[in-house]
């Protein structure tokens, strides 16, 4: 049985633990945000690059994933087929780009089932996780009239949903999103990214021109829901590979996968509905 100084000592410890889980998380987040904003704001160009990087360490990642650390020929060229992907897009369109994404999984697939590698279809699964956002981003960004300000409004809605969940979750706490899943989840946790990611809307509708709030801001609060779906889909693969986080390359935060799970779902969501409108869904004309 504990004894009561021993249960005081717990109790004060797992505040301080969140606390320096926070900071660690601010101080990444400080770091890489210019990583991302810089590129975005001098054009397409530098940041499909950026994504294209972003891709390949993604895709390095996720192999690790289905391989238990080791890399395969076939997740050798998963590697490749993100930035490839960017790259056709950038010079000829976005079918090409669409179809080097298309072709890549099923050479993957066949090639991991020749070379008997474990989890081949997860391989397959993965060249189309990676690449699909890749190319939305990518083709977000280039968009002559509205580009910027639609990854911007992304960016920040995807940050904010992430700062809001965590901070309402923490301070709040209650039932569990998806205990079986990611059990650090909470309703609350939803709640409170909801509400910051429709502050970034009611934001976005005061500083770009033909955006309405009352367009933008319960469209940001979906699209909250739409990255902490994302989020809960990466945790359910790392809890089937049996693992925490997808790599160690960013502290605080594991890998790349890690941080831009959420960001992922978003940006596909955006930019496929985006194309199915005929117009950014930030602004309507």
């Amino acid at each position: 049985m504990r004894s009561a100084n021993s249960t005081a000592a717990t109790a004060a410890t797992v505040p301080r633990a969140d606390a320096s889980v926070l900071r660690t998380r601010v101080i990444s987040a400080l770091i890489l945000a210019p990583v991302a904003l810089v590129p975005a704001y001098v054009g397409p160009y530098l940041w499909d690059a950026l994504v294209a990087v972003m891709g390949a360490l993604m895709a390095w990642e996720w192999a690790g994933l289905c391989g238990s650390g080791k890399l395969s020929r076939a997740g050798a060229l998963s590697i490749v087929l993100a930035p490839g992907a960017v790259a056709t897009r950038a010079l000829w369109g976005m079918s090409p780009g669409l179809a080097v994404v298309a072709a890549g999984a099923l050479a993957v697939g066949v090639g991991a089932r020749w070379e008997r590698t474990p989890n081949p279809g997860w391989r397959t699964g993965g060249v189309v996780y990676v690449g699909l956002p890749c190319l939305a981003l990518a083709w977000l960004r280039a968009r002559p009239e509205d580009g910027l300000a639609t990854l911007l409004w992304v960016l920040a809605l995807v940050w904010a949903t992430d700062t809001g969940a965590y901070v309402a979750g923490r301070g709040i706490g209650g039932p569990k999103l998806a205990p079986r899943i990611s059990p650090n989840k909470t309703w609350a946790g939803l709640g409170g990214g909801m509400i910051a990611a429709a502050a970034v809307g009611w934001a976005a509708s005061f500083v770009v021109e033909g955006a309405t709030a009352a367009i933008v801001v319960p469209l940001s609060a979906a699209l909250a829901v739409v990255e902490q779906a994302g989020d809960l889909f990466e945790s359910a693969v790392k809890r089937h590979f049996g693992v925490k986080d997808s790599s160690r390359l960013i502290p605080g935060h594991g890998g790349v996968l890690d941080r831009v799970d959420g960001l992922l779902a978003v940006s596909l969501a955006v930019a496929a509905l985006s194309g199915a409108a005929g117009h950014t869904l930030l602004i309507w004309r």
